[in-house]
């Protein structure tokens, strides 16, 4: 086997986002990504990734396990054994990319690239300063075309997944208009809106007569629950990856903390509630491409923070929102110039 291999090892959202980076790589030759575990059903969904590669790495993961000689071999020798041309690495600012360069190196990978503003010695081949600040796709697509790459003639370098997606029956209870979806959950406890408002815009939206679908993983039944009420339809742990970007293209818009289904909305095109606290920067995490409203106090004491858990009292950047300013956003991008972002892969 030849080609190349992208690399993103951590969220689900991270990968979705590295979409038109990996379009670029595959627009030249057959592409190969290496993922973590929460990243696997993200990486089968992007256009162009012809195999899908699996790897919890202890240096990116956000729950780290022991870092072990025959796990790191593991990979290794299944890198090697591809005989891979060359490596794309994509990181957050974070993150460092020379272990993960020096594993690669090991495994025979001749020609290596990836940001890094450490010294790399001959860990990488090409070095690529820190983009300059904006859309984390857009810093993506950065690497990819320093190492030579760029997006296919045509390719608007938006989000986009790979089609055709499930089809997904709603039933007659949503009827012929578009649903809102909402979706709670959070994978960090900080960048959680408060439950009890989610359910407050649950009711009003319903109340005005829309359909309002509640989504989320079989792990947050109890959220999606609390949220519909005797409102909104709970979906909780009814839909797979595939299936809620379904659901998702489907809607007239979504509502969302940031978080990785936020990105998988915008890569159906979805116009995009998001309840954005900001523990990173939306400049580069929120929706990208699509028609978005960033709720929640940009400047808050937390900023930039990447807190896991609410350092502030009161978790005032979103606890401050309330549901009728959501409701006010949400209204307000119905009917939203939107485009399919769905496609087949770019080559």
């Amino acid at each position: 086997m030849s080609g190349a291999l992208v690399v993103r090892l951590d969220s689900m959202g991270d990968v979705l986002i590295s979409g038109p980076a990996v379009r670029a790589v595959a627009a030249s030759t057959p592409v190969s990504m290496l993922v973590g575990p929460l990243g696997v059903a993200a990486a089968e969904l992007l256009p162009g990734v012809e195999e899908v590669l699996v790897w919890d790495c202890p240096w990116i993961s956000g729950r780290p396990g022991a870092v072990e000689a025959e796990a790191i071999e593991a990979v290794r020798a299944s890198v090697a054994a591809r005989r891979f041309d060359q490596a794309v690495i994509l990181t957050s600012f974070h993150q460092s990319a020379l272990p993960t360069a020096l594993m690669l190196r090991l495994a025979g990978v001749a020609r290596i690239t990836a940001i890094s503003e450490d010294y790399p010695g001959r860990l990488l081949d090409v070095r690529v300063a820190p983009p300059p600040d904006g859309p984390e796709p857009e810093r993506m697509l950065a690497v990819a075309r320093a190492a030579g790459f760029d997006l296919a003639a045509g390719d608007d370098g938006r989000l986009r997944l790979r089609a055709p997606l499930p089809s997904v029956e709603l039933g007659a209870e949503v009827g012929a208009q578009r649903p809102f979806v909402v979706h709670p959950g959070v994978s960090a406890s900080a960048r959680a809106y408060p439950p009890a408002k989610w359910r407050e815009v649950v009711a009003e939206l319903a109340a005005s007569g829309a359909t309002v679908l509640v989504t989320g993983p079989k792990s947050e039944a109890e959220l999606t629950a609390e949220v519909a009420g005797g409102a909104g339809l709970d979906c909780g742990g009814r839909f797979t990856l595939p299936e809620l970007a379904a659901v998702a293209a489907q809607a007239s818009v979504m509502l969302v903390g940031n978080t990785g289904p936020a990105h998988l909305a915008a890569a159906v095109g979805t116009p995009v509630v998001s309840l954005f606290a900001p523990v990173v920067p939306a400049t580069r995490w929120a929706p990208y491409g699509v028609a978005t409203r960033v709720l929640g106090d940009q400047n808050a004491a937390c900023r930039a923070s990447r807190a896991t858990s609410c350092p502030v009292p009161g978790h005032p950047c979103l606890a401050h929102v309330e549901p009728a300013e959501v409701v006010r956003a949400a209204r307000e991008l119905v009917g939203a110039p939107r485009r399919a972002m769905v496609g087949g892969a770019a080559r």
